[in-house]
């Protein structure tokens, strides 16, 4: 959570590759496990590449995580790697395909553990924010509130929900944001960045890029300016496009006082941030 994913890719490809090379003279159940593995490494690689801002990379992934997992014959691990075919939609804007995808996995709810049903569930939300559907969002993330005291699996992957401080609200103030909800999207940012730690922090970077535009949002441009002096830091050093690419929302958001003192000061401080190319 602390190294951008530049720095990481080379390493966990090279991971899945192993396993590729063991599950080809694998037989039976060790093959099996060795597929659940290497659709767990193949989505990690996948999601790296995506942070990275490299699409086509992380499209090619996304499928070899789905292949593998329909592989593996784990509808669990079949569910998430359809989550994660939603979450690249999400990232090019494509709401309606978002929901179509996790509208699939949820058909079969029934058989999935909760954090794979939470995982659609949260997704399926921000496909609905792209289509500008509030209530939809809210009745979604509600529903995997319910959900969230009975996730108990072991599986390794995934785990996000478990691990991130106010994961739900996370994506609740995400989609506000999305909506163009500004106060009330800066009221949850508020809430959840006093419980993320700082050592998540490609994560706090992300979240904070998210605050300033929800502040923007609400007409609040020197709030704004202040929330992106400490996400300019963070993007530099993990070169996360992710961030950048929140990083040129709020440049969007903030165009009305791009003239303004408080404009000319976040070009500056944004400057930094892949030499100003935002």
């Amino acid at each position: 959570m602390f190294l951008g994913p530049h720095d990481l890719i080379g390493t966990v490809s090279a991971q899945y590759q192993l396993i590729d090379k063991l599950v080809r003279s694998a037989k039976g159940e060790t093959r099996r496990g060795l597929l659940r593995v290497g659709a767990a490494y193949a989505a990690l690689v996948g999601w790296l590449y995506q942070d990275a801002g490299d699409m086509d990379g992380a499209h090619f992934w996304r499928g070899v995580t789905q292949e593998t997992a329909v592989r593996s014959r784990d509808p669990h691990l079949v569910g998430y790697a359809l989550v994660n075919q939603a979450q690249v939609r999400t990232d090019l804007g494509d709401g309606h395909a978002v929901i179509d995808l996790c509208e699939a996995v949820l058909e079969d709810s029934g058989r999935l553990v909760p954090k794979v049903r939470i995982m659609a569930m949260q997704q399926q939300a921000h496909g609905a924010s792209l289509t500008g559907d509030r209530s939809a969002v809210d009745q979604l993330i509600d529903q995997a509130g319910v959900l969230l005291g009975r996730v108990d699996d072991d599986l390794p992957w995934g785990n996000a929900c478990r691990r991130t401080p106010g994961y739900l609200e996370v994506q609740r103030a995400t989609c506000y944001g999305r909506l163009g909800l500004g106060a009330e999207a800066v009221s949850l940012w508020d809430q959840v960045l006093d419980i993320v730690p700082e050592t998540a922090r490609r994560d706090r970077g992300v979240y904070l890029a998210r605050h300033a535009t929800a502040a923007a949002g609400a007409g609040e441009p020197d709030q704004a300016l202040d929330i992106a002096r400490a996400v300019a830091d963070i993007a530099v050093e993990t070169r996360s496009a992710r961030m950048r690419r929140e990083l040129a929302t709020l440049q969007r958001a903030m165009r009305p006082w791009q003239d303004a003192p408080v404009g000319r000061d976040l070009a500056e401080v944004l400057a930094p941030v892949e030499g100003g190319a935002l």
